[in-house]
């Protein structure tokens, strides 16, 4: 297909492996922008399969929707991204995806813990509790996604925080 008239939404989806469904749910979610030809058709740039493959990469690693349309922003519309443009996003995609790691790695150094003893009530396991102390910190498993404890435990076996 020639690039100058577009490339057809089947082309996509054979060259990246996504069905066609998904580039149109891709589409209406703002994330590749095509236009109509004459006849009423989607054509895409070619840089939209650089998109695609990117779109499918970021979810893989557990980027939602809304956050990858964030990244995608700061490539410029009308044209074909740069390399210094794509560049770019990946510095920015890039410290996100250490903090993602950074946390995951907590995860999986402290979680083992938690998984062998069975109980979250004993004094030396990580995500250890009392009286719901890291409600106020937000939801979810706190301690394991890096806040601290503030308080020592003090159950009868006081621990400093960094052994809770």
């Amino acid at each position: 297909m020639a690039a100058s008239h577009g490339l057809t939404i089947g082309y996509l989806a054979e060259r990246t492996g996504l069905a066609v469904s998904a580039i149109r749910y891709y589409e209406a979610q703002g994330l590749v922008e095509p236009w109509r030809n004459t006849g009423g058709q989607r054509r895409f740039h070619r840089a939209d399969l650089r998109r695609l493959s990117f779109i499918m990469i970021a979810q893989k690693f557990g980027f939602t929707l809304p956050e990858i349309r964030d990244f995608l922003k700061s490539l410029p519309g009308g044209r074909t991204p740069t390399k210094a443009d794509w560049t770019n996003l990946s510095t920015a995609f890039r410290s996100h995806l250490d903090a993602r790691i950074e946390t995951l790695e907590r995860l999986r150094d402290n979680l083992d813990g938690c998984i062998g003893c069975g109980c979250l009530s004993l004094p030396t396991c990580k995500l250890y509790n009392p009286d719901d102390a890291a409600a106020a910190k937000g939801q979810g498993p706190r301690y394991l996604m890096g806040d601290k404890p503030s308080e020592t435990v003090n159950d009868g076996n006081s621990l400093p925080n960094d052994e809770i």
